[in-house]
């Protein structure tokens, strides 16, 4: 295991790291160098797309601190390329990074969620008032 600034050591194990090596399957939606962004296998909305890096880099806080400028561009093109591609980059969508054991961060290798397909209201899973 790697130990990286104001994080826990990454674990080559994590599940998308798995994925990463072909070990475990995905839904690809996007791939290009430096970005996997694959089909949530428990999606909370219509579009629920992971956009991870394939680079080892546990959260936020380590992408930001270690990755190179080209990695960061490319996570950040990857997600508007998915809401194109998914349909929502019109009507609307929204990205969530869970960082660290405060911020409820499941997999410890940093994930992007594209959420979208329905009007999201202020919190994910909260229907949004009547208009």
């Amino acid at each position: 295991m790697t130990s990286k600034p104001g994080n826990a050591a990454y674990d080559p194990t994590n599940i998308f790291a798995r994925i990463l090596r072909g070990e475990l399957p995905c839904k690809k939606v996007y791939e290009d160098d430096h970005v996997l962004a694959f089909e949530d296998i428990r999606p909370l909305l219509p579009v629920h797309v992971l956009v991870i890096p394939k680079g080892a880099y546990v959260g936020m806080n380590d992408f930001t601190a270690t990755a190179s400028g080209d990695e960061i561009a490319a996570l950040y093109r990857a997600v508007g390329e998915v809401a194109r591609l998914k349909g929502v980059a019109d009507s609307g969508y929204r990205i969530i990074v869970n960082n660290g054991v405060d911020g409820h961060q499941e997999v410890p290798h940093l994930h992007v969620h594209v959420l979208g397909g329905r009007k999201v209201g202020r919190m994910v899973g909260v229907q949004p008032a009547a208009d």
